[in-house]
């Protein structure tokens, strides 16, 4: 564009093109630094070490099932999802949205919504607060004793052959965030990582982060999971040397080379 020699205000641009240009390289450089570690190649160490902590063990031991937690536990039949909504707010959309999106992240998985309660082997309570213990208490662990913890659990059934049954519950009413992380993490870990590591920084599998969608690092681990090679059953030792040939599935699955 041309500029009249005695135009003061073009005679400011100049300078302020430059102090927006370096203004937005400031904002490129901070969106490169804090960029999450999961829009990077996650290491292939790191993930390794993140599929061992949560497929072997389990996140609370009391309730585990002696030697099989220290076993691989996935399902190698379909996973048929049934949902019961008792919460005030109607959250089935949400929670269906997701079951029916973990096909496309996990393709080695089969999961579809059951047609009823009685045909599912993973079922889902969505409940407002005040009926989360009842409801772990009495429908899932039938232990009117037991001691509750947090803002939803899960349980997982689970066998030499494969996982038998998963039922989930999940508090409607804290949050939507708190409600959508639970979800994640609760569903997920109905599939097979059932154990929670303070370690996994870029995991829903840890109480102390905040994320509240499919991680990438957590699609890795359902991935080498659900890698056709993983047998239920298997243990840590059995499956280290398998463990490269796990990665390289899971990235393949992924897209996320």
């Amino acid at each position: 564009m041309r500029r009249l020699a005695n135009d003061p205000a073009g005679e400011k641009r100049p300078r302020a093109m430059q102090v927006a240009l370096s203004a937005l390289l400031c904002v490129l450089l901070l969106a490169f630094i804090v960029q999450p570690a999961s829009a990077a190649r996650l290491d292939d160490d790191e993930v390794a070490n993140g599929f061992y902590k949560t497929v072997f063990g389990a996140e609370i031991e009391a309730l585990s099932w002696g030697t099989q937690s220290k076993r691989v536990k996935k399902y190698v039949t379909p996973v048929k999802v049934w949902i019961e909504n008792r919460a005030r707010r109607n959250r089935l959309k949400t929670v269906r949205s997701f079951v029916e999106s973990l096909p496309a992240s996990i393709p080695g998985l089969q999961v579809r919504m059951a047609n009823n309660s009685k045909d599912a082997n993973f079922h889902i309570y969505v409940v407002d607060r005040d009926d989360y213990v009842r409801t772990v208490q009495e429908e899932v662990y039938n232990d009117q004793t037991m001691d509750v913890p947090g803002q939803c659990i899960v349980r997982v059934l689970s066998r030499r052959s494969g996982i038998l049954r998963s039922d989930a519950v999940i508090v409607s009413d804290q949050g939507h965030s708190i409600f959508r992380r639970c979800m994640v993490e609760e569903i997920l870990q109905g599939l097979g990582p059932v154990n929670d590591d303070k370690s996994l920084v870029h995991s829903v599998f840890n109480d102390e982060t905040t994320f509240d969608y499919f991680t990438q690092f957590d699609r890795l681990i359902l991935n080498m999971l659900y890698s056709p090679d993983l047998k239920p059953g298997m243990t840590l030792k059995q499956v280290k040397p398998m463990t490269t040939s796990l990665l390289r599935h899971a990235r393949q699955a992924t897209g996320l080379h």
